[in-house]
C-alpha cells in the first residue's frame, strides 16, 4: 500500500502570508498550475494510483480534482480527518498582525487553535482507517500543511521538519508494522517549471 501526501496548491492567502486554518479559501490561479504540473508528473512516474482523497475545503478539493481528472482516477467523498488545523482566533491573520496582538509566542496563547496532540491523533486514526479499509491500494491523499507537519510528527518524530511547499509530494509505503518514507516534500514538477 502507497499513500502520496499532498499540500494543496497556492491560495491567495499563502502569498499573503496568512494562517487559513479552516477558513475556506479557495486556490488562486497559480495554486491552479501548480496542480496541473503535479497531475502531469504522476502520469509520467511508474506509481499507479486508484484514487484520490481530499479534506473537503475547497483548496484541497480543487486540487484533488485537477489530479484526479489528469489521472483519470475516482475523487471520492471527503473525509474531515484531514482538514487543516483549526487555528481560532489567528485565522487570516499574518505573522506581524499575530506578532502585533498576542507577541511573538502567540503560539502558546490558547486562541482558540487545536493542540499538536490532536491534529496527531486525528492523523493516526485517518491512516489506521484507510490502511485497514483498503490495504491493496494506492491512495492519493490532498490536504494541508500544517496537519500533514504534525502527522509526519507522530509518524516519524522528529526526522521530518522541513517546512513544506505547496503542492509537495511525500510518498509513504505500509510496511508490517511501520510507514516508510519513500519520498518527502517534493516539489520538483513547480522547480522544473520555473526554469
Amino acid at each position: 500500500m502507497l499513500v502520496g501526501l499532498i499540500r494543496h496548491g497556492l491560495t491567495d492567502w499563502n502569498a499573503a502570508g496568512k494562517i487559513q486554518g479552516q477558513s475556506d479559501i479557495p486556490l488562486n490561479d497559480e495554486g491552479r498550475r501548480q496542480a496541473e504540473m503535479l497531475g502531469e508528473r504522476l502520469l509520467n512516474e511508474p506509481y499507479s494510483w486508484d484514487f484520490c482523497i481530499t479534506s473537503g475545503l475547497s483548496r484541497a478539493e480543487e486540487t484533488g480534482r485537477i489530479i484526479a481528472g489528469k489521472l483519470g482516477i475516482p475523487l471520492i467523498q471527503p473525509d474531515e480527518r484531514i482538514r487543516e488545523r483549526a487555528y481560532g482566533q489567528v485565522e487570516g491573520m499574518t505573522a506581524l498582525e499575530r506578532e502585533a496582538k498576542w507577541g511573538k509566542d502567540w503560539n502558546l496563547l490558547e486562541l482558540g487553535q487545536e493542540t499538536d496532540e490532536q491534529l496527531q491523533l486525528r492523523g493516526l486514526a485517518f491512516m489506521e482507517d484507510i490502511t485497514a479499509r483498503y490495504p491493496d491500494s494506492n491512495i492519493l491523499v490532498i490536504s494541508h500543511g500544517g496537519f500533514l507537519a504534525q502527522l509526519y510528527v507522530a509518524l516519524y518524530k522528529d526526522k521530518y521538519t522541513e517546512r513544506l511547499g505547496n503542492l509537495s509530494l511525500t510518498i509513504i509505503e505500509k510496511s508490517e508494522k511501520e510507514w516508510n518514507a519513500l519520498l518527502y516534500n517534493c516539489t520538483r514538477h513547480i522547480l522544473q517549471n520555473q526554469r
